[in-house]
Order: structure tokens, then C-alpha cells, then sequence
């Protein structure tokens, strides 16, 4: 069982947190969350937002596969001064059924427009 959800990015004074609203999602669940955006002119600095569930089988980075994917623009957000949110949810199918030694991880990527890429991940997990 996972304990909590941490993903955060920066760049310069641009600050992108992921919170999941539950780290521990049960069958029939799905994955919500917020993505906030802080920082002066953020919009015109963030070309797109992606949100990807990734399943490493038997803990293995060299074989993990995206089985759920999100993108998001910078376009109509909800905005509260210098903060914008992005409200989100990932529906679970049966991809996301995992193995004994299996690992389920959110990871968010940060695409800037002066072509930076930013990525930062965390665990979750599905019964």
C-alpha cells in the first residue's frame, strides 16, 4: 500500500505540483487528482501537460508500458491569480491489473516551449 503521492517540477519560477486526491485506488475506483501550476506567465511558458500510468512489470524500468495516458494544453484553465488547476481523472481497465512483484506509477511531463522537458514520477496502486 502506498503511504502518499508526491510530483513536483520546476523551472526557473514555474512550479508544477501533481496531487492524487487517493494513492491507493480499489477495483471500480478511478484516479483523480489536481495538477497546480504557480509562477508568472506560465501559461506562455508551458506548451503541454502530460499525465501517463505506467506499469513496470516485476519493477523493471527497462520493460515498463504506459497503459493509461492524459495531455493537457494551456488553454482555458481555471485560474486563481498567479496559480492555474488542472483537474483530472484516469479511468481503470484491466491493463491496470498488476502481478505480485508489478509497480504502478503516475508520471507527469512538463513540455516548455523553449523545448525543455521536465518529468517526475511517484508510486501508486490499484487492488
Amino acid at each position: 500500500m502506498v503511504n502518499s503521492f508526491s510530483s513536483s517540477i520546476e523551472e526557473g519560477p514555474i512550479k508544477v505540483d501533481t496531487i492524487v486526491d487517493a494513492p491507493n485506488i480499489a477495483f471500480g475506483d478511478y484516479l483523480s487528482g489536481k495538477i497546480y501550476i504557480e509562477g508568472p506567465d506560465s501559461e506562455l511558458r508551458i506548451q503541454q501537460i502530460e499525465l501517463e500510468l505506467i506499469k513496470l512489470p516485476g519493477q523493471s524500468m527497462d520493460r515498463q508500458e504506459v497503459i493509461s495516458k492524459q495531455s493537457f494544453e494551456m488553454v482555458s484553465l481555471i485560474k486563481s491569480k498567479e496559480t492555474y488547476m488542472i483537474p483530472f481523472e484516469l479511468i481503470p481497465d484491466e491493463r491496470w491489473e498488476t502481478e505480485v512483484d508489478d509497480e504502478l506509477w503516475l508520471r507527469t511531463t512538463v513540455y516548455f516551449k523553449n523545448s525543455v522537458q521536465l518529468q517526475d514520477h511517484d508510486q501508486i496502486s490499484y487492488e
